[in-house]
């Protein structure tokens, strides 16, 4: 009889601490799933070797991803450069490919340099990147101050701009020659986690759970400063945090329309694919999601962003393509379908997260200005 409680003592000492260990593990899986990196390759971003460059050209890893089309950000450890298209006629081996070399805008490319394709073009600000006057204003957040550039114009329908995992404010000034053309003035939003940000208060992104507040905030800003409506521009879990807001804001009567860029609809893939990209272990991957959906907030009973189309109420763009890995684009597709004569689907083919506009900026461009048109 001793023999046999002290075996079974045993046996759920051993399960405990399996136990223990799963849940620990899990936690550690989402905490490199949900912890805010800058600069860290996303999914869909592998590293390429630089061959050699020329005047105007780049000669890389011939891979899917330097395949490519449009205009990318190449980035390294102190480097940052800007490429555009693949130059199909232009001698080259049959493991590499060449683009054309726009600028090199920090640091230097030599040869056995391991780069990462992105999605920001741009360094700096609107001033030094594109020479569009701005001002650096603070936006009075939850969390605290949060920085944003404001590109003023004369229209008095304000975009606010909000970029998405794996880049920073940066990233949206691609589009600021187009919106300052058409006369929209552009309010370009760090939130929390982001430099010069307050840090959220577990120091985890919430895939816009809560950073959607800070987002709240800058519709404040904008409406107590000059706007009579505002257009939320977002990409990744900043087309998330717009959608949030159309459904949750006080001030939701004030947004006249959604342009959603890659828009994570399904966090639970998102989640997994996070999680994987940062080398979390595969038998982990589901403690890791679990774990990760409890840490963020995102419960079982709490719907995502646009799973009642019913809800919304303004004209909607959804920019989203096939080879997006990380926020799969079936939700958007269905959300789509569902209200076709409110939210218009944009299909942008051989585009990685994030990087519709880099696929196609011209067909990115005039189907942003058909929809914007009307809302002016």
């Amino acid at each position: 009889m001793r023999t046999a409680t002290a075996t079974a003592a045993a046996v759920t000492t051993t399960l405990i601490g399996a136990g223990a260990a799963a849940v620990a593990a899990g936690r550690y899986a989402a905490d490199a799933a949900l912890r805010p990196e800058p600069g860290r390759p996303l999914p869909g971003g592998p590293r390429l070797s630089v061959h050699s460059t020329d005047p105007g050209r780049i000669t890389l890893t011939r891979s899917l991803a330097s395949l490519r089309p449009g205009t990318y950000g190449l980035t390294a450890p102190g480097v940052h450069a800007v490429v555009g298209p693949v130059l199909p006629d232009v001698p080259h081996g049959p493991d590499t490919v060449v683009r054309r070399l726009l600028a090199v805008t920090h640091g230097s490319l030599e040869p056995g340099s391991r780069v990462t394709l992105t999605p920001q073009v741009y360094l700096g600000n609107p001033r030094s990147a594109l020479g569009l006057e701005h001002a650096d204003v603070d936006v009075p957040g939850e969390l605290g101050a949060l920085p944003a550039w404001f590109v003023p114009a004369a229209r008095d329908t304000w975009v606010i701009t909000v970029h998405g995992l794996g880049t920073g404010r940066e990233h949206p000034m691609v589009l600021m020659p187009f919106l300052h053309r058409h006369h929209l003035p552009v309010l370009d939003l760090a939130y929390r986690g982001d430099l010069g940000a307050p840090a959220s208060p577990d120091g985890l992104g919430h895939l816009g759970e809560s950073e959607w507040r800070d987002l709240d905030a800058a519709i404040r800003y904008a409406l107590r400063y000059g706007a009579r409506r505002v257009i939320l521009h977002g990409w990744s879990t900043g087309a998330t945090m717009a959608l949030h807001a159309v459904e949750r804001s006080a001030l939701a009567d004030r947004i006249s329309g959604l342009v959603l860029d890659s828009p994570v609809l399904d966090w639970h893939a998102t989640l997994r694919a996070l999680a994987a990209a940062r080398h979390v272990p595969r038998p982990l991957l589901p403690l890791a999601v679990r774990a990760a959906e409890g840490r963020a907030g995102l419960r079982a009973d709490r719907r995502p962003p646009g799973a009642d189309p019913a809800a919304l109420r303004v004209p909607v763009l959804i920019f989203h393509g096939p080879d997006d890995v990380l926020a799969p684009w079936e939700p958007s597709r269905r959300l789509a379908a569902a209200r076709p004569g409110l939210i218009t689907l944009h299909t942008v083919a051989a585009a990685p997260h994030g990087a519709m506009w880099n696929a196609d900026p011209a067909g990115y461009e005039e189907a942003l200005r058909r929809f914007l048109t009307p809302l002016m």
